[in-house]
């Protein structure tokens, strides 16, 4: 984090850039009060790149559309109900927002707009403090930092607290009490003990958020650094229970991987493991991959079975946790990629145990590959980072086991083109061959070619049209 007044420092200069200066001298000769304000302000004093220019000004909407308009290479309103406008200004974009000070029904997440007049109103009604500070930009001769409620102080702490009382703020939307939750897993913020509390008494509220604006802060949450941080906040609030159900019902089983352990536990660490193994392998975060790992072991609650002598097995919760996984990604709106590569992933993640607990055949390993298609380096990182024992010789034994299994794919691959395995005849040929058009017959041809390659590896023509004829004749 930078000192004080190298973030001022900084902050200066994007003010001295010829777009905001420029915006900066219009608003004043208008008249107008005009602040960065929210993430730009925060992320300096972090070091972080300042990707967002939000600014916030006294002026209505008509009126910063004239102001804009002159020094605009484009602009746009699709906001203007809500007080914004947007533009582009050289290399910059911009949004610049009417202070704000919205009534909220109790009722509905939605506010009704209202327009303030005070910059220090607007700041006081936004979600955290350490977003609630602005440099003022106009008027006067030098940019000014404005923070009403401590922000700065609370970002310094790492402690993540409200303007305005927590059952307020989080009564008014609902959707804080997961932004909090992102925050503290992209930031390593805390939330204040009263916001903790506040969250746990509301967390029932977040039910009249859209599914699409949870999804979009989960995405957000599972995509930073330290999701993990972010998870724990949701389930220890209850909110997960309200959005993402499957995984605070880990909390109570037993992990026969990991007798230490509940499958919460495992879960989560699994996760942490799986982002280690991304980083190292030089692979940019991926929301595919994080959901599956968090989700992979949410079929055992429904399976848990106590054998005789006290073993716990979770028979099929793969095939299981696979289907609920889809259910609950299509409850939150993602897309249907995303729906299926996770579900798909789920359904695969324990193919590997059987490889460790004896050498498979070269037929095994292609048919790993083919089932894996497309999903490949993700179930490698998955079926990694599924091993979260503390007993060392059992760690190092089932990674010495999946290191051979990756050796074994490529040495595999780069023999037989193992990515794109097909049958060795294809549709046409076995159509002319067998001198037969289009239909079942032919669909099943090709299927018994294919597995007949998987089995043993490439035929030359020759052979594979003799295995065909023989294959047609029997039947």
């Amino acid at each position: 984090m930078l000192s004080v007044a190298a973030a001022v420092e900084r902050l200066r200069g994007l003010a001295s850039t010829p777009e905001l200066a420029g915006l900066s001298h219009a608003f004043s000769a208008a008249g107008q009060e005009l602040a960065l304000v929210g993430g730009s302000v925060r992320d300096a004093f972090l070091d972080r790149e300042l990707s967002d220019l939000d600014l916030t000004t006294s002026a209505r909407p008509d009126e910063i559309l004239a102001i804009v308009a002159p020094l605009a290479d484009a602009h746009w309103d699709v906001g203007r109900e809500f007080g914004t406008i947007g533009a582009r200004l050289g290399g910059a974009t911009v949004e610049i927002t009417t202070y704000r000070s919205d009534a909220y029904s109790g009722e509905s997440r939605k506010p009704v707009v209202a327009f303030g007049d005070t910059l220090e109103g607007d700041l006081v009604r936004r979600d955290f403090t350490m977003n609630a500070m602005a440099l003022v930009l106009a008027p006067g001769p030098e940019p000014r930092l404005v923070d009403p409620t401590g922000g700065l102080d609370d970002l310094l702490a790492g402690r993540l607290r409200t303007p305005s009382p927590p059952e307020v703020s989080f009564g008014d939307d609902p959707l804080r009490m997961m932004r909090a939750a992102r925050f503290a897993a992209q930031l390593g913020a805390q939330l204040d003990p009263e916001a903790f509390a506040a969250a746990q008494r509301l967390a029932d509220r977040i039910g009249i958020v859209s599914a699409e604006r949870v999804r979009d802060e989960l995405t957000k949450l599972l995509l930073s650094s330290r999701p993990v941080t972010g998870i724990r906040l949701l389930v220890d609030t209850g909110l997960a229970d309200l959005v993402l159900p499957e995984v605070p019902a880990l909390r109570l089983e037993i992990d026969e991987h990991a007798r230490h352990k509940d499958v919460y536990e495992h879960s989560l660490t699994a996760l942490e493991q799986a982002i280690e193994l991304e980083r190292a392998r030089g692979h940019a975060p991926d929301l595919v991959l994080r959901l599956a790992v968090l989700m992979h072991d949410i079929g055992k609650p429904a399976t848990r079975v106590i054998e005789p002598g006290g073993a716990v097995s979770f028979h099929h919760h793969d095939a299981l946790g696979a289907r609920m996984a889809a259910k609950r990604l299509r409850e939150l709106r993602f897309d249907n990629a995303v729906v299926k590569a996770v579900s798909e992933l789920i359904r695969l993640h324990l193919r590997f145990f059987g490889y460790a607990d004896g050498a498979w055949t070269d037929s095994a390993v292609r048919r790993y590959v083919r089932d894996a298609g497309p999903l490949l380096e993700r179930l490698h990182i998955l079926s990694r980072a599924d091993v979260t024992t503390r007993n060392r010789r059992k760690a190092d034994r089932l990674g010495f086991a999946y290191d051979d299994l990756e050796e074994r794919i490529a040495a595999l691959a780069e023999e037989e083109e193992l990515a794109a395995i097909r049958p060795d005849l294809d549709g046409e040929a076995i159509m002319r061959i067998l001198d037969l058009g289009p239909g079942p017959v032919i669909g099943q041809a090709y299927r018994f070619l294919l597995e007949t390659r998987l089995d043993e590896g490439p035929l030359d023509p020759a052979e594979a049209e003799r295995r065909l004829r023989a294959w047609y004749s029997a039947r």
